[in-house]
């Protein structure tokens, strides 16, 4: 006797599809499970045995034979009990097989047959839906299928329910689409407001920049300046994510066991590791290979504070994502590859004690330590932030309560969506512009050219930073909703290299 279930696997963000093959045979009573089950499936016969038992069903005592297909696919967790425990109840007679073959079924069992929460739902919904498929979800992941709904998802809390539906004696009803319409459309802040900070109009106009055009910034200046509380405000005044780019980062957070609140669900993401974290624990890695921070930033703000502070290590394996948006994890047995289209915002002190520069505070070291402290990041990594952007110290009378408050999250939103809405009509984002596109998005005029050719050779900039400079160029001429990017765009744009300005002789924004 043969049963066939239907089910899915999941690697990386998405879940290919897995046949369990359930057969009965004579011969003494034996469970085996074949296709390269890892030992949390190899597990799972413990767990379904008893499931069943306490579920009042009968255990066949049969050798029973499980393949799961294709066999050259890693199998790992606990995803694949319940599909198990229903091939052995098709087998054994106990519930009707044809009932199985329009329906795909994920979900781990307890011993007393409860369905508990998985990780990775989202991924399968999608591809089961590609398959024209029905998927069965534990009732504990309801609200995080239901995002991705289309009245083709079904949630059951326990054996029994499931086995009643397929008898046709209590239909499950399909999940209703969760209503997304006005879930953080982009009307309402979530998370802290910019009118908090006072001051720092510099800094302040640099976060604008970089949301507008997905940039990535880096902040410095003593401690206590306001570099972290920025950063921090960066997601609330960025537009909100349409479906598509919603759906992505749902499924990677899903498949890293995170839910996704239909209240943020438009959100992008605001990560911020701590300096201690390790090279895998930023891209992603493992055995079984899981997101990382680069990941769970997608579409979001990954915010380094302290930067020089992260072993060098690991701040350069960001240089290939930064530059890609994605990440490629090889492993003996898979290779997997995570989304990783995020804005990075860095924070660092001007030397190891924090006070060079500073107006009343004496800087303790030496230029030997100030040096050592700043080559901890490389230039190459230096290169690939669009915005270099001092937090100088402020006077007291700034925060007083009678000092007027600068612009809401809310009112810097509003020029930033009309900047984005014009560089979607170019068709990608200022920060993603190369070749052709970047040459006909920011044409120069003759003296703007002999400007930039000036700033590349006193300021020794590469390439790479020149065509930083440009995007940036073209995201202040699109906040100032100008066609062609005059002189003063590229001179703004100069502005914001303050860290290559210190590296040359002098400053190029008076030329």
């Amino acid at each position: 006797m043969l049963a066939i279930v239907q089910t899915r696997a999941c690697v990386g963000v998405s879940a290919p599809a897995v046949s369990v093959e359930v057969h009965l045979s004579g011969g003494l009573p034996a469970l085996s499970i074949v296709g390269l089950p890892e030992t949390g499936v190899r597990e799972s016969k413990e767990r379904v045995r008893s499931a069943l038992i306490n579920a009042g069903f009968d255990f066949p005592a049969r050798r029973i034979t499980i393949n799961l297909a294709p066999a050259d696919l890693p199998k790992e967790g606990g995803r694949f009990d319940l599909p198990i425990a229903l091939g052995i109840l098709a087998a054994s007679g106990q519930i009707p097989a044809a009932a199985l073959s329009t329906c795909e079924f994920v979900g781990e069992l307890s011993l007393d047959g409860a369905l508990r929460p998985l990780k990775g739902v989202l991924p399968a919904v999608l591809a089961a839906r590609a398959e024209g498929r029905q998927l069965l979800v534990p009732q504990a992941n309801a609200a995080e299928a239901a995002l991705a709904s289309e009245h083709d998802v079904l949630a059951a809390s326990h054996l029994l329910a499931v086995c009643e539906h397929l008898h046709g004696r209590a239909r499950l009803v399909p999940l209703a689409p969760a209503d997304l319409s006005g879930a953080n459309s982009g009307q309402a802040t979530i998370g802290p407001d910019l009118a908090d900070v006072r001051g720092q109009q510099v800094p302040r106009r640099a976060l604008e920049v970089a949301a507008a055009g997905g940039h990535n910034l880096l902040f410095f200046g003593p401690p206590g300046t306001g570099k972290s509380m920025l950063a921090r405000r960066l997601p609330g005044i960025m537009p909100a994510l349409a479906d598509t780019a919603a759906m992505e980062v749902a499924s990677v957070h899903s498949v890293a066991g995170l839910t996704v609140a239909e209240g943020g669900w438009r959100q992008p993401p605001f990560r911020a590791p701590h300096h201690t974290a390790s090279a895998v624990a930023m891209v992603g890695g493992g055995s079984s290979p899981r997101p990382g921070e680069i990941s769970l930033a997608h579409r979001g703000v990954l915010f380094l504070d302290e930067l020089p502070e992260f072993e060098r290590r690991v701040l350069e394996v960001l240089r290939e994502p930064m530059e890609t948006g994605e990440i490629h994890i090889s492993r003996a047995a898979r290779q997997v590859t995570f989304p990783a289209r995020f804005q990075v915002v860095g924070a660092m002190n001007p030397c190891p004690c924090g006070y060079s520069g500073h107006p009343t505070i004496e800087c303790q070291c030496s230029p030997a330590q100030i040096v050592r402290y700043r080559s901890k990041i490389s230039g190459p990594l230096l290169d690939r932030f669009d915005l270099h952007v001092e937090v100088p110290v402020q006077g007291g009378d700034v925060f007083m309560q009678h000092g007027e408050p600068g612009e809401s999250s809310a009112q810097v939103r509003a020029r930033v969506v009309a900047a984005r809405c014009l560089q979607n009509a170019r068709g990608a984002l200022n920060a993603e512009l190369s070749g052709k596109a970047l040459q006909t998005a920011c044409q120069l005029d003759s003296d703007s050219e002999q400007l930039l050719l000036r700033a590349m050779e006193k300021l020794g900039l590469s390439a790479r930073a020149l065509h930083r400079i440009l995007r940036v160029a073209r995201t202040l001429a699109d906040l100032d909703a100008s066609t062609d990017v005059a002189r003063a765009h590229l001179v703004e744009a100069l502005g914001y290299r303050q860290l290559d300005r210190r590296n040359g002789q002098s400053s190029l924004v008076s030329s």
